[in-house]
């Protein structure tokens, strides 16, 4: 009788996981070494991988000549967007890469793409493992040339589970607009794409202000719904001061508290810094980051999490005091609009006129490469963890306790050593993205009593997989921890 209860108990786990396995995506599998960290995106079993993480299948194909060779089939690493239910192929990389990605089972087993006239017809066929694939190209203006690997059947694709909403006006902060002519513009201290930030004066304190040409009122607009949300009064970010617009509607300015040292960029360009000092930088930026993405409720006021998408040593400032402060939110999104406790589910303008903003170098591979679902909240919070991870290897590379009495190095951007300044979007892509690759941490580092723990902080934060970073609240945690490195 005991031998029959667990024979049925077996049946029964069986029955279950095998409802499970169906319920789940199912993609064809194969990959190369250098791409093992797709096994951990669901169990494999022979050809077959049941998706853990996302409902989409991918396929990457390598083009040598005018030959395709398999270079991964698999379940993607991440939940993005793949509206598509067949795989229709995007060419990458001057033609020397194939990627696809879709929303039904097996579908990375057929990928279709377009090709160039040939001048002759001809058909060759060859074998991956257990994977056979066949290609023709005729003599035709335009064709298309189907690899053909296994049928699947047709599954409705996931929806997401966090929503990116627009705000709604009872959730503002309204802030009296600021009579223009009371601020005094003194001399430019910094240029960006959108705006121009000057030095000044107001109701005798000095300020920043950010000028917007009429032209970018989109810009200035975005960045003050966010300076305006409830409860954004935060050490970590910025203070808003108020807005404006010239009495001949030239501009629209942004008034700001002044920060001495100016961008983070330009005071690692011209300072080396202490292991302390460091320290401040690092925690001060993850907690601004953590309140910034917080969803606050105090007496029946509401500030929702907001994702910055902009993050880099340009968008952060530094105070005299050494802590930094977030700044920049003309690339920002709100993320959930609350009416009541109901929550609506919409998308933001930014999320679906602009579903990539920010600057290239401090993107996420996911964001990088195109494909992220900009639907789910999710990933855009992952996606300033990421770039967390990227300010902080900045910060500690300029960290003169770190590196043993030796030359600090110059502040270098992300990736500039690796790619160069003037990197492009394709090499990113390349580089991040399909090669896994992140920016080197020294060796110098290993020789810290701090140091494999500062090496684990940062992998962490920058992850290929989105779900295993941490949170910005986890990272402050854990730079809180760092404290008892006080003297190295």
């Amino acid at each position: 009788w005991v031998k029959c209860c667990l024979s049925l108990a077996e049946f029964i786990f069986i029955s279950i996981s095998s409802q499970s396995l169906l319920q789940k995506r199912q993609c064809l599998f194969h990959v190369k070494t250098q791409n093992d960290k797709y096994r951990t995106a669901g169990n494999v079993s022979g050809s077959v991988q049941f998706c853990e993480k996302t409902d989409c299948c991918v396929g990457y194909f390598l083009i040598n000549g005018s030959q395709p060779e398999v270079d991964l089939l698999a379940c993607d690493m991440a939940e993005k967007s793949c509206p598509d239910s067949t795989c229709k192929a995007q060419i990458r990389f001057s033609n020397h890469l194939i990627k696809c990605v879709c929303n039904t089972d097996l579908c990375n087993s057929n990928i279709t793409w377009s090709v160039e006239p040939a001048q002759s017809e001809f058909t060759y066929t060859y074998s991956v493992g257990n994977i056979m694939i066949s290609q023709w190209i005729s003599h035709v203006t335009h064709m298309a040339a189907i690899v053909n690997l296994q049928g699947g059947k047709k599954k409705d694709p996931q929806t997401s589970f966090h929503s990116v909403a627009p705000l709604c006006s009872c959730l503002m902060t309204k802030t009296p607009d600021i009579d223009v002519a009371n601020v005094e513009l003194q001399q430019i201290v910094g240029e960006g794409y959108y705006a121009t930030v000057w030095q000044g004066k107001y109701q005798g304190n000095k300020v920043a202000v950010k000028v917007f040409p009429a032209a970018w009122k989109q810009k200035f607009a975005n960045e003050k719904v966010v300076y305006e949300l409830p409860l954004m009064n935060h050490a970590g970010i910025v203070n808003f001061l108020g807005s404006g617009r010239k009495s001949d509607g030239s501009s629209w300015l942004i008034v700001l508290q002044f920060a001495e040292y100016g961008s983070l960029h330009s005071f690692l360009g011209n300072h080396t810094s202490s292991w302390m000092l460091s320290l401040t930088l690092c925690q001060s930026l993850s907690q601004g980051l953590a309140y910034l993405h917080s969803d606050l409720h105090r007496h029946d006021v509401h500030k929702p999490p907001v994702a910055h998408r902009d993050l880099s040593s340009a968008n952060v400032l530094v105070r005299a005091d050494g802590t930094c402060a977030l700044s920049d939110f003309g690339c920002s999104t709100v993320l959930r609009s609350c009416l009541g406790h109901h929550c609506r589910q919409n998308h933001t303008r930014n999320t679906e006129v602009h579903p990539q903003v920010g600057t290239p170098r401090y993107m996420a591979p996911e964001i990088l490469d195109g494909s992220v679902n900009l639907k789910s909240s999710l990933c855009l919070i992952q996606g300033d963890v990421y770039a967390l991870g990227l300010l902080m290897w900045e910060i500690w590379m300029r960290c003169s306790d770190l590196f043993n009495g030796e030359t600090v190095p110059q502040h270098l951007l992300p990736y500039e050593s690796e790619l160069e300044a003037n990197v492009t979007l394709e090499n990113l892509i390349l580089y991040v993205f399909y090669m896994d690759k992140r920016p080197s941490i020294p060796k110098l580092w290993e020789l810290q009593p701090q140091g494999s723990e500062l090496q684990k902080l940062l992998t962490d934060c920058w992850d290929y997989d989105p779900d295993a970073r941490l949170t910005a609240q986890c990272v402050a945690d854990r730079l809180g921890s760092f404290q008892s490195y006080c003297s190295l």
